[in-house]
């Protein structure tokens, strides 16, 4: 066979079924090749950084491999900002481009290494069309096992060639499930047998174990306070001591109980500086930390004492070990009184209701979204100002369905990144956040969810200007009119696009627009119109 249709078997082999992209002579004749096979699809974006985008979003979704193709040379630069999003997410991906055809003067002609490497991506040049084919079955091992984006370069001069037809089968790929290192576990076992009021942490990785129901057991053990990062949201959220984030986004009962805190045991979590408010909550408190990854340890500096392992394996092994064991008396952080502040917390409290006639309060409009939205959903939030009140106050029925497009902290790639997890899973919705300025930069793409007929809710925080640099550039006591734009209406863009689209001010008109959704008419816009002016940060005091 030709070997663009043993690229575009080798691949099914592998077990991918959806493929995305946008067409190009890079990419063309596999993409029809692999579309001819039974169950096969290939879900075409406008713009190549969206197509990223849903590969990584489809990933985050499944935990299977994300497969992306575009073209030679611009297709590959205008992928390379949500290329950056996905290797800092630490997504398995592979995208497909290549070289172009060999001839003076290329115009699409572009250093595809020197590309990979400015987005921290691994390279790979398929250097012969019989390779095809076991390259790709390793390269798709080695994205799913390492957690890697990597950038496969298949010659455009290789595709017409004629090679065998590929026999390698191989299953989905999945990451391994590491056994706990023994010796290191011993260790940490005795720190946390002598702490006094330790504190349990759960990330993103413990999620991905399936972690939850070891950790709540550990903590009833230790009668130790429970808390997540972001990426692990509502782990614990029925939990009677559940702290919940822990980091920039804590609540001051949390931070308190932190703060008194003698040791933390972390599972999965990768102890960035806003879960640690940059090394303060560690301080020099005894501190554990589980990972399946052994370049955990090395990731975020030396803290503490690592054990290499499953947080599920090592979570029930240390739940084994100390189940029924006298320890010292303690002075349990998780207290009657604890209890009851937390029971009795309500975010509405957290801050002064700014809404007006014109504008609602972002705050309050995202708690009003939580308490309206169909509780099984997918919640996806661009980077802005505006995350302050969609990380604090939107939720989600079950860990592991939310995601955010800020760790390159670009604007504008939430978009692709939520129709990648809607294609995954389309029995439930999915609700992407984003600011007016991300989503203009990206607003296209509303037409590849109308088009795909997916269960996708895209919230806009509007407040008419680019948000973050309107609060800096008063904080520099610089004029903030500079910030400000005349978008055009985002909800009539949204309706020619082939989607629905709402304008709302007010809490009423909002639980409308949710009910427009709720009857069916997605893709849905709903523009939300807020005060650039109002602090979001602005935290109601409390007596204590």
């Amino acid at each position: 066979m030709k070997a663009y249709e043993a690229l575009a078997e080798s691949l099914f082999r592998c077990g991918v079924r959806t493929m995305f992209g946008v067409l190009g002579d890079a990419n063309m004749q596999y993409v029809s090749a692999f579309t001819d096979q039974q169950s096969a699809r290939f879900v075409g974006a406008v713009v190549e950084g969206s197509a990223v985008g849903m590969a990584d979003g489809f990933h985050r979704a499944t935990q299977e491999l994300g497969v992306v193709s575009v073209t030679h040379g611009p297709g590959f630069t205008n992928a390379l900002t949500a290329l950056t999003e996905a290797v800092r997410a630490r997504s398995s991906l592979l995208l497909l481009t290549g070289a172009p055809a060999v001839r003076r003067h290329h115009p699409q002609q572009l250093d595809l290494q020197a590309g990979a490497r400015l987005a921290g991506a691994d390279y790979w040049r398929v250097l012969k069309a019989e390779h095809l084919a076991d390259d790709l079955h390793n390269l798709a091992g080695r994205a799913v096992r390492d957690g890697q984006a990597i950038v496969v370069d298949v010659p455009f001069e290789l595709l017409d060639a004629q090679v065998p037809a590929p026999t390698r089968t191989a299953p989905r790929a999945r990451r391994p499930v590491i056994p706990a290192d023994e010796e290191a576990l011993d260790q940490a076992l005795g720190i946390a047998f002598s702490a006094r009021k330790p504190v349990i942490l759960a990330g993103h990785g413990a999620v991905l174990a399936d972690a939850g129901d070891e950790l709540r057991e550990l903590a009833a053990v230790l009668r130790a306070p429970l808390c997540t990062t972001l990426l692990a949201r509502d782990l614990f959220r029925d939990a009677e001591f559940n702290l919940g984030i822990m980091g920039t986004l804590s609540t001051d009962v949390a931070s308190q109980v932190l703060a008194d805190a003698d040791c933390l045991l972390v599972f999965g979590a990768g102890l960035n500086g806003y879960t640690t408010l940059e090394g303060e909550l560690l301080g020099d408190r005894a501190v554990v930390r589980c990972d399946a990854d052994p370049r955990a340890q090395f990731r975020r500096g030396d803290h503490g004492h690592f054990v290499l392992g499953d947080a599920k394996l090592v979570a029930r092994s240390m739940v084994d070990a100390l189940s029924g064991v006298d320890r010292p008396a303690t002075a349990s952080l998780c207290t009657e009184a604890l209890a009851k502040q937390l029971a009795s917390a309500h975010p509405r409290d957290d801050f002064e209701d700014s809404s007006t006639p014109r504008h609602l309060d972002m705050r309050t409009a995202v708690i009003d979204l939580d308490e309206l939205l169909p509780p099984d959903r997918f919640v996806v939030t661009d980077a802005g100002r505006f995350i302050q009140a969609a990380w604090r106050y939107l939720h989600v029925g079950k860990p592991g369905r939310f995601t955010h497009a800020t760790n390159f902290g670009s604007i504008g790639l939430s978009l692709g990144l939520g129709l990648g997890v809607a294609l995954a899973d389309p029995s439930r919705p999915t609700v992407v956040v984003a600011g007016d300025g991300g989503t203009m930069m990206n607003l296209i793409e509303f037409s590849t969810a109308a088009r795909e007929r997916l269960p996708l809710v895209l919230v806009v925080l509007n407040d008419g200007s680019y948000g973050a640099e309107y609060t800096k550039l008063e904080q520099f006591g610089l004029d903030p009119a500079l910030s400000l734009m005349q978008w055009p209406d985002l909800a009539r863009v949204a309706e020619a696009l082939g989607g629905h689209g709402v304008t709302v001010r007010t809490r009423t008109e909002l639980a409308e627009a949710v009910g427009t959704a709720g009857a069916g008419q997605l893709p849905l816009l709903i523009d939300v119109q807020v005060d650039p002016r109002v602090d979001i940060t602005a935290r109601r005091q409390r007596p204590r």
